[in-house]
């Protein structure tokens, strides 16, 4: 049986990192779904951004908004709406058959809007409108400007996949969010049943260290967040508070590992994957490791509830001089702005091309 399958057996949720035309009209993310075990699917800007620079197959789309009048951000938004809605149709029946758990898929706002409240709540609200599908998150990162969208899109009806999140600390703080959007539906007498992920990103802990700690110490940081994480979650979800919720129809936020690639050549490629097998979870992965998975035929360990080691191997980290909390802050700060950059160079490739279709229309 190939890892997915067992991955999928285990209860981890296996989505993919990735979304183009050519991958939806050519089957592939359909074959993914039937033998990889794929039940859902993200994107980010940078994912757009060398679908558009390396396919024909937006061309025709560009072309069309082009004699509309439409440029940038409109233009990018009609396409990529088109993309998330067509594969959010191919999850439904997932969606459904899992009753709204699983077989979701994810499209972010503007990352230019991220320190925006306001009209990071707008720009949310006009997508979910847009797309009409119920299988949607909208990805909202999880800074404190963020915190109050997260809220209230929640409060609203909107499902959010928190994004940006690197530490238990980031996470209680999106998850404290996330409950206080579904008591406030509770109180006005609504359906607390609003879907919500929170995405831990995991290879970038190891590469913000890498050349300051023992070789002992590679790709050993972002796993032991995780597990620390992981704790915190499980803790956190037997709460009293929680309870209430639950018992009124309310789900759990799930966890979802993010940023889970293999950046180190000398490391397994399904380093992360292997390490952070856990139920009632999400694994979000690029499409190369998808494929490296599904070559395997066995996965590792259940994650413990109690964090395993984490503490033990975070020790070693503050001995080698790696503050986490600092760190931590450091990371949500500097994805924001990688961020906007991959958005800005979006918005590059889509002028780019638009003016080469525009010469030769």
């Amino acid at each position: 049986m190939k890892a997915t399958q067992l991955l999928s057996n285990l209860g981890q949720s296996i989505w993919l990192d990735n979304i183009t035309r050519d991958l939806l009209d050519r089957g592939t993310l359909k074959h993914y779904i039937d033998e990889l075990s794929v039940t859902g699917l993200t994107s980010n800007p940078t994912i757009f951004e060398q679908a558009i620079k390396s396919s024909t197959a937006y061309d025709a789309p560009i072309r069309a908004d082009l004699a509309r009048g439409k440029s940038g951000e409109e233009l990018f938004f009609d396409m990529a709406l088109e993309d998330i809605t067509r594969a959010a149709d191919m999850f439904r029946p997932i969606h459904d058959r899992t009753n709204t758990v699983d077989g979701w898929v994810s499209l972010e706002v503007s990352p230019l809007l991220a320190y925006d409240t306001a009209s990071t709540l707008c720009a949310a609200k006009d997508l979910f409108t847009r797309a009409n599908r119920t299988n949607l998150f909208i990805k909202i990162p999880g800074t404190h400007e963020g915190l109050p969208a997260i809220e209230e899109l929640i409060f609203t009806g909107v499902p959010v996949n928190v994004t940006l999140l690197f530490s238990p600390e980031q996470y209680l703080a999106a998850a404290d969010a996330y409950l206080r959007g579904i008591e406030r539906r509770l109180d006005a007498g609504l359906s607390p049943n609003v879907g919500s992920v929170a995405s831990v990103f995991i290879s970038r802990w190891d590469t913000a260290v890498r050349d300051a700690v023992p070789s002992a110490l590679h790709n050993e940081l972002g796993i032991a967040i995780a597990k620390r994480t992981y704790k915190v979650a499980r803790a956190m979800l037997t709460s009293p508070q929680w309870h209430r919720v639950y018992n009124a129809g309310a789900r759990p936020q799930r966890l979802l590992w993010a940023s889970t690639g293999t950046k180190d050549p000398l490391a397994s490629e399904i380093l992360y994957v292997r390490a952070l097998a856990a139920p009632f979870t999400v694994n979000t992965m690029p499409e190369g490791t998808l494929k490296a998975l599904a070559k395997y035929r066995s996965v590792g360990s259940i994650l413990s509830p109690d964090g395993g080691d984490c503490e033990e191997v975070l020790a070693q980290f503050a001995q080698a001089g790696v503050n986490v909390g600092e760190l931590a802050v450091r990371l949500q700060e500097e994805g924001a702005k990688s961020f906007v950059k991959s958005w800005n160079g979006l918005m590059d490739v889509i002028a780019s091309k638009s003016s080469v279709l525009k010469m030769v229309s």
